[in-house]
């Protein structure tokens, strides 16, 4: 295990204060302009990554369910930061992710093409799923699926959330953006370096994963939160970050409801994915400072 080390990230305090509501609800500042509530996420030091410890036992938990050891032999988790204790300022984030109903405002107001994919685009990225798997999560004449109003949106690409963090800020006047690795991952664990937000121990119980079903999203806010108030940190859908991996690939981070295990559902699991890649698995929330 590598030694843990303290670093700080200086940047100004926020001043803006977080608005306070039930779980999973909107607020809007401008009209028509919903938007998910948001936690205020204190000032101070946490656990980012994982040790030698967290990763052997993502990789034991994978091989009970699945029966095979691919994710050890492909080190999926060998990738994630190694454990450190870093300093943050205080920061705002959505407690929850973006949803279809609060997307659909970004592309009445600006024309922009609904969520949907080609089946050429589709084929093109090498997946396991055919392109049949995409049609309940495609908008249909600029609308959300039917009776998916509150579930994250997915297939949007990592533009399609910045443009509409760019969006939301002029509605709103407040400066949104997609959430670096890091400020993602403290709002999702807490302060204390534990593997998932509810503690050490995986529980199917406490999160959208294959591991129980149904097998689709699920409207947000479900389940119970993490220790700074966010809903849906594990699993339900995957969720862009800011952070590159390489040149033209972002991080996500969460895991999804199609995961199993659940090693990738830890918040300091990570992947990098291609910014044009739209995805059933793959949605996103919004900070600010």
């Amino acid at each position: 295990m590598k030694k843990q080390q303290s670093h700080m990230i200086g940047g100004l305090f926020a001043t803006v204060l977080a608005a306070m509501s039930l779980p999973g609800s909107v607020r809007a500042q401008s009209a028509d302009v919903p938007y998910a509530d948001v936690a205020e996420i204190p000032a101070g030091w946490f656990f980012q990554g994982s040790d030698a410890i967290e990763r052997q036992y993502a990789y034991q938990i994978d091989e009970q369910v699945y029966g095979h050891d691919i994710s050890r032999r492909n080190r999926w988790y060998d990738v994630e930061v190694d454990k450190w204790h870093i300093y943050l300022p205080d920061y705002f984030i959505m407690k929850t992710p973006v949803t279809n109903d609060q997307y659909a405002a970004f592309v009445r107001d600006t024309g922009r093409e609904a969520p949907d994919i080609s089946e050429e685009d589709w084929e093109s990225l090498g997946l396991i799923y055919g392109y049949d798997a995409t049609r309940p999560f495609a908008w249909q004449n600029g609308e959300p699926p039917r009776g998916k109003g509150n579930h994250p949106v997915v297939l949007v690409s990592w533009r399609d959330a910045q443009d509409y963090a760019a969006w939301l800020s002029s509605k709103t006047g407040i400066k949104w953006r997609i959430p670096e690795e890091i400020y993602w991952e403290k709002a999702v664990r807490g302060a204390d370096g534990i593997f998932y937000p509810w503690g050490n121990i995986y529980d199917p119980l406490q999160l959208n994963s294959a591991d129980r079903g149904p097998f689709d999203t699920v409207p947000v806010g479900q389940f119970e939160p993490g220790p700074y108030g966010l809903y849906d940190g594990a699993g339900q859908v995957f969720e862009w970050t800011a952070t590159s991996l390489q040149a033209g690939y972002r991080i996500v981070k969460g895991g999804s409801w199609d995961d199993r295990g659940c090693g990738v559902c830890r918040p300091a699991a990570r992947h990098g994915r291609p910014e044009h890649m739209q995805h059933i698995l793959i949605g996103f929330r919004l900070m600010h400072e």
